[in-house]
């Protein structure tokens, strides 16, 4: 029998613009989520995006629905504010939110399946 081997290749190049624009539009909304202050920020993400605002408006949806409480409100109400059509990126971020996280708790933990040792 032979053993199967699965090759992963390397990343071959950096990641494509329109990755690294969602990447630093996303960083710069996290990074200022708790602003009292939210004027430069949309000023800076305007700037980031520049003429890509298909981009900043699905990043700007997608980290409301996912970010949107009583902490990120300020950045929230002005970022929902913005003349953006993201309906469909918040619903997105919302069924993000709301997805869960992937764990292997109780395989081996309090409510283990019996395969303990």
């Amino acid at each position: 029998m032979s053993a199967v081997r699965r090759i992963v290749q390397p990343m071959t190049g950096p990641l494509h613009p329109d990755v690294q624009l969602s990447i630093r539009l996303g960083a710069t909304m996290t990074r200022n989520q708790y602003t009292h202050d939210p004027s430069p920020v949309i000023a800076e993400l305007y700037e980031i995006a520049g003429d890509r605002l298909d981009i900043l408006t699905a990043e700007v949806g997608r980290w409301i629905g996912f970010y949107e409480d009583d902490y990120t409100h300020d950045l929230a109400t002005a970022l929902r504010a913005l003349p953006l059509e993201m309906n469909d990126a918040i619903a997105l971020g919302v069924q993000r939110r709301n997805a869960g996280t992937h764990s292997t708790t109780g395989f081996n933990g309090p409510h283990s399946n019996g395969l303990d040792a």
